[in-house]
């Protein structure tokens, strides 16, 4: 339902994330303790986005019938070019989400860092593109699937998140393609386990956080993987705990699905009262 979604959404903006990124950004328990190194967000944004997100889809359950008959029924995107605008206007803005973090632009040298950032971070999108296509074409008979595509972009641009200045263009390309075949291999495994992802933002912003996170003493040496894996095991225990905390207040109180009925019918006619997609409509 659309309100305990926002509900949820309120709490986890002005929250849980505040609390997490404290840990580490302005010298916080991690950082000073640990030696935990996260430059823009791949565990501090989107892992804690892919966990709240996971609870969530735990807790809520799938859509009816995708997983009726004993087997996945998938449930393909409505408008194709849509998700591909939505794609770039991320992979634009991810430029600003990694360049503005090198937070300073005063010298030369911070301008030429911040210059790298956006090489780095370019180069780890277009890894991500091109290994999810190729892992694609190698599991499903040589055909490209275009949502898994602009998914691999996104889990590659998570991937370079952690550490975007530190890596050499060559390595946020192998960066951002792990990211990319990361994405295309765990979404059948959330299908496994009746984990009804609609938008495959688990794989991408979740596993893709946690690899970004945990390959960033390979060209960071101030970071120790002992100091990245404890980041992401207490960001990951804290906000599934959270998560579970309000999903489960809220599917108790307001109640967090919609009827069979609201279900079958359309959440925008049922909730927003208009028709998303006309064309489509029974007449």
């Amino acid at each position: 339902k659309i309100w305990p979604f926002l509900i949820f959404t309120a709490v986890l903006t002005a929250f849980i994330y505040p609390i997490v990124a404290s840990w580490e950004w302005g010298g916080g328990y991690l950082d000073s303790e640990w030696g935990f190194s996260d430059f823009a967000g791949s565990t501090l944004v989107h892992s804690t986005g892919g966990w709240a997100a996971l609870t969530g889809a735990i807790i809520i359950g799938a859509r009816k019938g995708k997983y009726s008959g004993g087997h996945v029924n998938p449930m393909p995107g409505s408008n194709i070019p849509l998700a591909a605008l939505g794609t770039f206007i991320l992979w634009f803005g991810w430029f600003g989400f990694n360049g503005a973090s090198q937070l300073a632009a005063g010298t030369a040298a911070d301008i030429n860092s911040v210059a790298q950032i956006f090489a780095n971070t370019n180069m780890a999108a277009v890894g991500g593109v091109l290994a999810a296509m190729v892992t694609t074409a190698i599991l499903y008979k040589g055909k490209l699937d275009a949502t898994m595509i602009f998914n691999g972009a996104i889990g590659g641009l998570v991937s370079i998140t952690a550490e975007p200045l530190a890596p050499s263009m060559g390595l946020s390309v192998l960066i951002g393609a792990v990211g990319g075949v990361l994405v295309v291999v765990s979404v059948p495994l959330l299908d496994k386990f009746k984990i009804d992802d609609v938008v495959g933002a688990i794989p991408a912003h979740l596993v893709c956080g946690i690899w970004g996170t945990m390959i960033v003493p390979l060209s960071n040496g101030d970071a120790s993987y002992l100091g990245q894996l404890v980041g992401v095991a207490l960001t990951g225990v804290f906000v599934v705990v959270a998560s579970s905390v309000i999903w489960l207040a809220l599917k108790f109180t307001l109640g967090v699905r919609p009827s069979e009925e609201d279900e079958e019918m359309g959440l925008d006619r049922a909730e927003i009262g208009l028709e998303a997609y006309p064309e489509f409509s029974n007449r």
